[in-house]
This record gives structure tokens, C-alpha cells and sequence, in this order.
């Protein structure tokens, strides 16, 4: 699989799944666990999305190394005055203990409090990189 090298050095494969719009539960895990089957190394999700616990649990079934698998998740704008606690909530639903890529959704809401928080999760290695989306 072709890598990027992101500006701290973490790679990320160039091609991944996205699960916009991927609310069926069922759906959304034989959606995942194929696109790990074929070669897949990226996930991305959102909390937004309403299916990071899916997700996490197809990551887990598929038997695939944590370490193999690279996790993106955006924290919503509701979400950024209290980002610490979104993340965690999103590690938890995931079922891991970090995450690759974590991104601030919109540009919408209390963005320096919510980017000082992925800050400070990132330099206790809670998230491996960090950025925004939509912005």
C-alpha cells in the first residue's frame, strides 16, 4: 500500500475507506471488514457519523493488527469546548488507545480550545497526528 509522509513523520496509507453515511450497522461492518480484506489499511469515520463503535468492532473482528490499521476520526463542532472528552469517548467506542489521525470537523465552535486539547493528546501520545477538515 502507498504511504504519505505527514509533516511529523507519521505515514498514512494514500487509499482508505470512508463510512459517511454508513448508519446500518450491519452494512457498515461487512463494509470495513472487506475493504481490510482487500488491502484496505485506513478507516476513516467521525463521530458525526454516529459509527465509530462499529467501526472499532469490525477493526477488532477483522484480525488484523491494530498497528497495521490506521484510524481517522473528527471531533463535531458541539464537541470542541470539551475536545479531551470527545476524544476519550471516541477511543473508547473505537476500542483502542490511540488514535492515528484525529481532526477538528468544522471550522465552527471554540477551534483554539479544541486544538489545544488535540495538542496536548498528541504529546502524550494519545494521537499519533492532528489537523482539521472542512476548514
Amino acid at each position: 500500500m502507498e504511504k504519505v509522509t505527514l509533516n511529523n513523520g507519521v505515514e498514512m496509507p494514500v487509499l482508505g475507506l470512508g463510512t459517511y453515511k454508513s448508519t446500518d450497522p450491519v452494512e457498515c461492518s461487512v463494509s470495513v471488514k472487506a475493504a481490510l480484506e482487500c488491502g484496505y489499511r485506513m478507516i476513516d469515520t467521525a463521530q458525526l457519523y454516529g459509527n465509530e463503535d462499529v467501526v472499532g468492532k469490525a477493526i477488532k473482528e477483522s484480525g488484523i493488527p491494530r498497528d497495521e490499521i490506521f484510524i481517522t476520526t473528527k471531533i463535531w463542532c458541539d464537541n470542541f469546548s470539551h475536545a479531551r472528552k470527545s476524544v476519550m469517548e471516541s477511543l473508547t467506542k473505537l476500542g483502542t488507545d490511540y488514535i492515528d489521525l484525529m481532526l477538528l470537523h468544522w471550522p465552527y465552535g471554540d477551534i483554539y480550545a479544541a486544538w489545544r486539547d488535540l495538542e496536548a493528546l498528541y504529546k502524550e501520545g494519545v494521537l499519533r497526528a492532528i489537523g482539521v477538515s472542512n476548514f
